[in-house]
């Protein structure tokens, strides 16, 4: 099979209304290395960095309230630093690039996503950026992907 691993997403297919940071900026605990007492942070299986974890809040009204808050993890050598709050707003606005998605099956026998990224950032101004468009093809042959 063509896709093994993280797939490649826009952060506009994982978040089209945008999403708020509602939580700090942790590491994760490997849980294999780690003792009592003693915390190891988790790194990436395929690249080695070191990996963070912070909540944030979809924006999408469709979402059901149990389903809003979503962990990102953010894979950097340093913990990373959310954007700054904005003014009048409760949440601070975010956008996330170099998105993955590694789809799982959680404890309830249900599909689920790792979202994982590279970096964090405040929104850019305007809409959100949209996916790219697919690649035009001259030839017939050849496997969908979509």
């Amino acid at each position: 099979m063509a896709l093994q691993g993280p797939i490649p997403v826009s952060f506009a297919q994982v978040f089209p209304h945008g999403c708020y940071v509602v939580g700090e900026v942790e590491a994760v605990k490997d849980f294999d290395a780690s003792t009592n007492g003693r915390f190891v942070q988790s790194r990436d299986k395929t690249t080695g960095e070191l990996v963070w974890q912070v909540a944030v809040m979809d924006a999408d009204p469709t979402v059901k309230p149990g389903q809003k808050t979503v962990a990102v993890k953010i894979l950097a050598p340093v913990q990373p630093v959310p954007p700054a709050p904005m003014p009048n707003l409760p949440f601070t606005p975010v956008e996330f690039d170099h998105v993955t998605a590694t789809p799982y099956v959680n404890g309830a026998g249900r599909l689920a996503y790792s979202i994982k990224v590279r970096e964090m950032r405040a929104p850019r101004t305007g809409p959100v950026a949209s996916a790219p468009a697919p690649a035009k093809h001259t030839s017939t042959a050849g496997k969908d992907v979509a």
